[in-house]
């Protein structure tokens, strides 16, 4: 299997996008779907040509307009970055990561009551 490359986090914005979309999307689609106006055309088109040349998207064009659809599998990369991510800060220890989470301000007890359903605890 090989590694898979990481996105960084403008691509991987532009990455949910497509994603969601489930399907074929042109710069402009991508632009019009973007939370935030601070990045011009030009700044996606870039983001898009980069996450093709990393094989992360297709592109064909069509009518001279560039289309592009993900390559990746979301799920696949999350669970590769989820691992990355625990093995940098938690060195490996998914138990350490849980801890910090519980102890985290963040989590309210209707998610710690959601998680104990989930796992039957």
């Amino acid at each position: 299997m090989k590694k898979t490359k990481e996105l960084s986090g403008a691509e991987l914005e532009v990455m949910q996008i497509l994603w969601k979309n489930d399907g074929p999307m042109t710069v402009q689609d991508v632009c019009d779907q973007l939370k935030s106006s601070k990045w011009k055309y030009r700044t996606v088109a870039t983001l898009l040509l980069r996450m093709k040349e990393k094989d992360a998207v297709a592109c064909v064009k069509e009518h001279n307009v560039n289309i592009y659809t993900p390559l990746l599998d979301k799920e696949e990369y999350t669970r590769s970055q989820t691992k990355s991510f625990v093995q940098k800060l938690y060195d490996g220890s998914v138990k350490d990561l849980a801890v910090s989470l519980f102890r985290s301000e963040e989590m309210t007890k209707e998610d710690i009551e959601e998680i104990r359903k989930m796992f039957d605890l």
